[in-house]
């Protein structure tokens, strides 16, 4: 139905990196989510008060706050797609990342009340009321969540849309509750065993573990987490596909909400080339990068001496110096600066996460084996990190 839909009401439906698709996207599975929680929640109040099933009863307002989550993710697309303005240049984008870690917090508040309610009903066992009326309501809802799960999902992975995914998450956790509560009905009814209370607990479990995975997945981009390996060997491949680039380094992804990017990178030229042509060649590789993933790009160029050879020599010696203190280290921006008694030799180190050594310790070292090698080198080390 998702499918039919989506060609029916979205113009270009398969271009998801356009904000204008993903909006609408978000849209089409917020009403139709809004829908079917509302359709739910009527049959469930009626087959309730028809049979007198409190549990019934209590699952139809569940599928209103439901709907309430609907609300919430297509709130969040709506404010997520606002332009630009002067308080928030960069757009809006992040408020996608919000809405679904208030899904998230509402997937957390079911399955406390769950558990809750679980615990009660282990100190004081209730029987569980048996009608074919509330299991074939129940049967229903669990196929429809089933498919809102389903659908939810696949246009989350289409749209790269956090907020969808949790949406997901509580369609997921409501099968997996409502199906608990029919078996034990029908337990109860076949062999007056009373499970409910167990498999609440089991299924509270469940939401609770789903809330907090939708959670830090929503906020993980909040905080600023690495890019993806996929996207950044693009970047890579694109930017290393001029002759005229003879490295690449300080790579810096923003993210600012899903489509909304800014990259910044360092892009080695030689030293010794035309300035207008290099110029020519960054502004070209902006260009590509902006086509090809989507992002603004910012390219700074970092002069290399590449002609030389006693450069050339001094660099592979200090790469089998910094490497020999941990081969995850790294170095860029060489250059050498000679004297009459002495050469320094200046160069950043890439230092990596959760590394052994404080930034003064590693100068110390890398300084003494820089002299040890030769006395009249003298290292001028900037230490650096990666964002990658």
């Amino acid at each position: 139905m998702i499918a039919l839909l989506s060609r029916l009401f979205i113009k270009d439906h398969e271009n998801t990196s356009d904000p204008a698709v993903r909006r609408a996207y978000g849209y089409l599975c917020g009403m139709m989510g809004i829908a079917f929680n509302v359709l739910l929640c009527v049959a469930k109040l009626l087959v309730g008060s028809l049979t007198g099933s409190i549990a019934i009863t209590a699952d139809g307002f569940n599928n209103l706050s439901d709907a309430g989550s609907s609300i919430v993710t297509l709130l969040g697309f709506r404010i997520a797609s606002q332009r630009p303005d002067p308080a928030h240049p960069f757009g809006h984008g992040r408020f996608e990342y919000i809405s679904g870690l208030v899904v998230a917090f509402l997937i957390l508040i079911m399955g406390f009340n769950l558990f809750t309610e679980s615990i009660r009903k282990l100190v004081f066992p209730e029987d569980v009321e048996f009608s074919y009326a509330a299991v074939s309501v129940l049967a229903v809802s669990i196929a429809v969540k089933l498919y809102m799960f389903l659908y939810n999902r696949a246009v989350g992975k289409r749209i790269d849309s956090a907020a969808m995914i949790a949406t997901a998450t509580d369609s997921i956790s409501d099968v997996v509750a409502t199906t608990v509560v029919l078996i034990s009905t029908v337990v109860g009814k076949l062999t007056g065993l009373r499970i409910d209370a167990w498999g609440g607990l089991a299924v509270a479990g469940f939401i609770l573990y789903s809330g907090y995975s939708a959670a830090r997945d929503t906020i993980s981009p909040l905080l600023g987490q690495a890019p993806d390996p996929e996207l950044v060997a693009k970047i890579r491949e694109t930017v290393l596909a001029h002759p005229e680039v003879a490295g690449m380094h300080d790579l810096i992804i923003h993210n600012y909400g899903p489509g909304r990017m800014m990259v910044s990178l360092h892009a080695e030229v030689p030293a010794h080339a035309d300035l207008l042509q290099m110029h020519d060649v960054i502004d070209l590789i902006e260009q590509q990068l902006r086509d090809s993933c989507g992002c603004d790009a910012v390219v700074h160029m970092d002069p290399i001496v590449t002609d030389d050879a006693v450069t050339a020599r001094t660099f592979v010696t200090l790469v089998r110096i910094v490497t020999g203190v941990d081969e995850r280290l790294s170095l860029h921006d060489f250059r050498m600066v000679a004297g009459p008694t002495h050469t320094n030799l200046i160069f950043d180190v890439v230092v990596p996460h959760r590394f052994n050594m404080t930034d003064n310790e590693l100068r110390h070292v890398l300084s003494e084996r820089v002299k040890a090698h030769d006395k009249t080198w003298n290292a001028v080390i900037n230490i650096d990190r990666s964002y990658l």
